[in-house]
């Protein structure tokens, strides 16, 4: 059996601090459903398995709830199984109550209990939806004693953290606890996993498929769906990673001297993120810099500004004239000489961090106004 596994697809998300790019980054996120579908399409996968989160909110619009119901309907040769997850549990009234009253077309399935489902005659899915955004349970531990026809594949599919994920323990957003050694507790073909918002293999048989498209920098760069192959039950199966997203969010750091290696980050940039009209950019900047060197930074940063979807900059800058400089404001000496006291201020380690920020903000505007 070949099929695709994704999740995390947070349909309706606000993106509040975009402002007006914000419905961009929403549209994105339906964009990134017909992707997943074009890709069941294109690789010959009958089946794709959503793991949790298809919502950002538990409460979306009638509008949002049907959005990507009607881009799965368009794929009429792909059945999509829907697992609620912590972003959308199943509950009196809730999201799911809700569009099963409003229908859905005959190639959308949601799974709202535990109960077995055959995906073809040798083959099952086990579900886990979650009923509530913290469960104290691990609900995919009923899996174990599902019994299942002999010789079938057994595909679990469930929502929440498993209990290491590397350095960081708590990457999962929910409380919602798996057991990571699940698939072979239960004697599972593949177990489909969503609430890690990147993608991850936790063992042969237990893959995260992460978000189809990314919505912040501690996530995945570009948004992922898996496409599996599961050859035969007790057979190891083939994963690959199956880039669907629009926008890539990416974090850089970089440590300045002087204005001479703008360019070469800019080209960095380049190389790594084009195109930079689809890049979310988290950028760092710091180091210690002539007073024309910052103000090409600003020139450099505005540009990029422009060139990006979205720049998040955060300065760590020291501020320091060169001869150059001072040269520039020279006049009838009485500037130059507030320069230099500012320039020793500036320098000062008896001063706080924030009385040498002052001085450093007071010469970048005694040089710019003397230099405009």
């Amino acid at each position: 059996m070949r099929l695709v596994h994704t999740a995390d697809w947070q349909i309706g998300k606000p993106f509040v601090r975009f402002g007006d790019k914000a419905e961009a980054l929403r549209r994105a996120r339906l964009d990134a459903v017909e992707a997943v579908g074009r890709l069941a399409v294109a690789e010959g996968a009958a089946h794709v398995l959503v793991a949790g989160d298809i919502y950002d909110s538990d409460t979306p619009a009638n509008v949002t709830l049907r959005a990507p119901i009607e881009r799965m309907r368009g794929f009429s040769t792909v059945t999509w199984h829907l697992l609620p997850g912590n972003h959308d549990a199943h509950r009196p009234g809730g999201p799911w109550e809700r569009l099963a009253g409003l229908g859905l077309p005959a190639n959308v399935r949601v799974h709202l209990g535990a109960e077995p489902v055959a995906l073809a005659p040798d083959a099952v899915l086990l579900p886990a939806p979650l009923t509530s955004r913290a469960e104290t349970r691990d609900l995919t531990a009923r899996m174990d004693d599902t019994t299942t026809p002999p010789g079938a594949l057994r595909i679990g599919l469930a929502h929440g953290a498993v209990t290491r994920f590397g350095v960081a323990a708590d990457e999962g957003e929910a409380t919602n606890q798996i057991d990571p050694g699940r698939a072979e507790k239960a004697g599972l073909d593949y177990l489909a996993l969503g609430d890690w918002h990147r993608t991850r293999e936790i063992g042969p048989r237990t893959w995260y498929a992460g978000t189809p498209e990314p919505d912040r920098h501690d996530s995945q760069p570009v948004g992922t769906a898996l496409l599996v192959d599961l050859p035969r039950a007790g057979a190891q199966p083939v994963v690959t990673p199956h880039a669907v997203g629009t926008f890539r969010w990416a974090s850089e750091a970089v440590e300045l001297a002087d204005a001479m290696p703008l360019a070469g980050h800019e080209a960095a940039l380049l190389r790594t993120h084009a195109p930079l009209s689809r890049l979310v950019l988290k950028l760092a900047v710091g180091g210690m810099l002539s007073i024309a060197a910052r103000r090409a930074l600003d020139e450099w940063l505005e540009r990029l500004q422009a060139a990006v979807f979205h720049l998040d900059a955060a300065l760590t800058l020291a501020v320091r004239p060169d001869p150059a400089d001072l040269e520039a404001i020279d006049f009838d000496g009485v500037l130059r000489r507030v320069a230099e006291s500012l320039k020793e201020r500036a320098a000062d380690p008896a001063l706080s961090a924030a009385e040498r920020q002052v001085a450093e903000d007071a010469l970048l505007t005694l040089y710019l106004d003397a230099t405009a």
